[in-house]
């Protein structure tokens, strides 16, 4: 990028003007990583300040039987096989019940599109989990089951919402998302629910006060043009509804282990590699400049690595997700490295690390107790790069 183009693009986003398509087509075409970050850094400082956001909450998912067979996805399976499950309410109580004493804030529930289980069961679980943790939030179902509620259920999504919204639900989930442009989700997405039913659901729950996030899948066949896309959509969308708190990039995963059963489920990965680090943080930085109307951006880092998490911190993102708990969506395919659960230290000790100052939030970001940063007296003691 030349220094003219540069100087343009500052001008834009210190100004406050929302940048174009082309705009972000020439970030990412950009090689030079650490004005990009410092770029992306001044606009989550102005918006966040030194604050990075985490909570503490289990992912619980509750059956990985599922009609579709997307072409990235090793955490299918097809009823009857080995190791396909799905738990019972009280099964999923239990395990939710044995993090009680950490003050859990946050169940996050994604499943897979089971076909025999009745519409019945997912009010039913959110009802019994409400009732057993009266004070954790339930964020659950993603846009595509919400969708696949109404095939099974022959209810419109406003009345699935309504009766899950009065079973507890707070907030959906952001999956589903992957990658909107028909150009690559048509090689990559194996059901029904594509941009017009997944915008339609969201739009449907920010009407009815919910707050969600949004996803994006990169890494894998897309080109920077379609995460550009992809990402105008979701602030369009934003422009109109204000109901996406968070923007949640998300790193296409390949499967290290996922041939123990002969099987592989992951189409995808003798295409493509892996996103490496440096594009993780470009795909942070570039997100965070575009989506101009979104208050936060989180790195998952259980995708990311703890190390890359850290330094996303630094290219935009202000939020570090939570202790997670046996994410099986990923760890039941790769060998990444990352581990199964991280606790409130564990986090702490993380956001300090990268020189920022934690704050535990709950599911609509609102604060729940905010923590002392790194110590400015000792020299060793890592900072916020400075804007």
């Amino acid at each position: 990028m030349d220094a003219g183009l540069k100087r343009e693009l500052e001008q834009k986003v210190r100004a406050g003007e929302r940048l174009t398509r082309e705009d972000g087509i020439a970030l990412y075409a950009c090689d030079d990583l650490a004005w990009l970050g410092g770029l992306a850094h001044e606009v989550r400082t102005e918006k966040n300040g030194d604050v990075v956001h985490f909570n503490v909450n289990r992912h619980l998912n509750m059956t990985n039987v599922c009609t579709a067979s997307c072409a990235y996805c090793s955490f299918q399976r097809k009823p009857g096989e080995k190791d396909a499950y799905t738990m019972r309410i009280e099964e999923a109580v239990r395990l939710a019940k044995a993090m009680e004493n950490d003050n859990l804030t946050e169940l996050h529930i994604v499943n897979g599109l089971h076909p025999t289980l009745p519409w019945r069961y997912y009010p039913r679980s959110l009802k019994a989990l409400k009732e057993a943790l009266p004070d954790v939030s339930l964020k659950a179902f993603t846009a595509t089951e919400i969708h696949h509620f109404e095939t099974i259920s022959g209810m419109s999504a406003s009345e699935i919402l309504d009766e899950l919204i009065e079973a507890g639900l707070e907030s959906l989930t952001g999956g589903g998302a992957e990658i909107f442009d028909w150009e690559v989700r048509q090689h990559i997405v194996d059901h029904a629910t594509h941009w017009e039913d997944w915008s339609r659901i969201h739009r449907l729950a920010h009407e009815k006060g919910l707050k969600t996030p949004c996803t994006m899948l990169y890494g894998h066949i897309e080109e920077p043009r379609h995460r550009v896309d992809h990402v105008l959509r979701l602030r369009e969308l934003q422009d109109e509804t204000g109901g996406f708190q968070v923007f949640i990039p998300l790193r296409y995963q390949h499967d290290f282990v996922d041939m123990q059963d002969g099987k592989v489920r992951n189409r995808l990965q003798a295409r493509t590699t892996m996103a490496t680090g440096a594009e993780a943080l470009k795909t942070f930085a570039v997100s965070r400049l575009l989506f101009d109307n979104v208050p936060h951006v989180k790195v998952f880092w259980v995708m990311h690595g703890v190390q890359t998490a850290q330094l996303a911190l630094q290219h935009g993102a202000d939020d570090m997700d939570g202790s997670v708990v046996e994410y099986k969506i990923t760890h039941d395919a790769d060998n990444f490295g990352t581990p199964n659960k991280l606790g409130r230290d564990d986090l702490l000790d993380l956001i300090r690390d990268a020189g920022f100052r934690p704050v535990e939030r709950n599911t609509r970001y609102e604060i729940i107790r905010e923590y002392p940063g790194p110590d400015p007296d000792r020299r060793e003691s890592p900072q916020p790069m400075r804007v």
